[in-house]
């Protein structure tokens, strides 16, 4: 069902094409990272294709989003990347996930509440410069480890995270990677995974240390850095035409009547606004309908915006919001932003329609429990 005019279109051959092109790229095991929903693409369908394409686990940001994930049927391995907290630790365990252990003090936390760790798998976030989340300390971290086999847990990798990867200057990453190498070599254990690398680094500063890596953008279409891997993006945006309507000369548009028509013009208007992601800062930036480029005109709306167009078109004609003619690293070079950000934004009421050899294959509106 898809009662709104308003969607999100997941090409599954574009997403199965990038993986392809990513392990080609690189030697390592794959960590496909499906955070916020796969970055606003569906978190289900993403992780079944990212695991028939070889990827070794998927990561999420919360024990929600895991619990999100099992509650969909998806059982293969989830790592949780951030904060767990230890009070939640049997509904971890009851979920099989993967746990970060994130502080000294979180482990030391998580053993007064629960001294059996058996049937559990930890990796160790290590903090190596970004000063998020992560241990620094080697006598910390050997502890920790101790502590965690001492009670009967897995200690099965050691991660941490650059934080200038997207750069130019590599300066920061060679820091980073030669502290958290150290940190590994240290440790004298044993780990299975061991990675850094992010999807700028999988592009840009490859390492021949670790032996994983994560890959979010880049496994969506999109590079953080100009490369030359040959990725699709995977997400467009489209939405309908409402209401058309001619507009005279001096008539104003919108809230705060902050567009005043200097001709006679036409304006559509579509069930799409910033309730669904589409920031009130996209007024002025063009979108596509009917083989124009038309302008957005007035604020946008909660649930609408409206356009001008050069000719008259049907309700129910499609408009391009995101695609390969409004790319969406354009749009967040015109919003100065990123990337990320405009496709976690994406409203879980927006329907995502997944497609296979160009037809559609699933629909998901996650309001309608779908």
């Amino acid at each position: 069902m898809n009662n709104r005019k308003t969607y999100a279109m997941i090409d599954c051959d574009a997403l199965a094409h990038n993986l392809k092109c990513i392990k080609k790229k690189t030697s390592k095991a794959l960590i496909a990272v499906l955070k916020a929903n796969a970055y606003g693409h569906g978190d289900l369908p993403v992780a079944e294709i990212a695991m028939r394409e070889g990827c070794i686990m998927v990561a999420v940001s919360s024990l929600d989003e895991a619990i999100a994930l099992r509650n969909q049927g998806f059982q293969d391995e989830i790592l949780i990347l951030g904060y767990v907290d230890p009070k939640d630790f049997d509904e971890s365990k009851k979920a099989h996930v993967t746990l970060s252990v994130i502080s000294f003090d979180w482990i030391k936390e998580l053993l007064v509440l629960h001294k059996d760790l058996s049937g559990m798998s930890f990796h160790i976030k290590i903090d190596s410069g970004m000063n998020r989340i992560g241990l620094k300390l080697q006598e910390e971290i050997n502890t920790t480890i101790q502590l965690i086999e001492d009670h009967q847990g897995i200690v099965e990798g050691i991660f941490s995270h650059y934080a200038c990867a997207d750069e130019d200057s590599k300066d920061m990453c060679e820091k980073q990677f030669n502290f958290f190498k150290k940190i590994v070599l240290e440790t004298h254990h044993a780990f299975k995974w061991i990675h850094i690398e992010n999807s700028a680094a999988v592009v840009s500063y490859e390492d021949d240390f670790t032996n994983a890596a994560r890959i979010g953008l880049v496994m969506y279409g999109i590079s953080p850095v100009e490369c030359s891997l040959d990725v699709n993006p995977v997400l467009s945006l489209v939405s309908h035409i409402s209401c058309i309507k001619k507009v005279h000369q001096g008539e104003t548009i919108g809230y705060g009547a902050t567009y005043t028509a200097n001709k006679e013009c036409i304006i559509a208007t579509l069930p799409i606004g910033y309730a669904d992601g589409l920031l009130r800062a996209n007024q002025s930036r063009c979108v596509f309908c009917d083989g124009e480029y038309a302008p957005i005109v007035g604020r946008i709306c909660m649930d609408q915006c409206m356009i001008q167009l050069n000719h008259w078109v049907e309700v129910n004609t499609p408009v391009e919001i995101i695609s390969q003619r409004i790319p969406l690293t354009a749009m967040a070079k015109d919003l100065n932003t990123i990337p990320y950000e405009i496709l976690c934004l994406l409203s879980d009421r927006i329907t995502r329609i997944f497609l296979q050899n160009g037809k559609e294959i699933k629909r998901i509106n996650q309001r309608l429990h779908n």
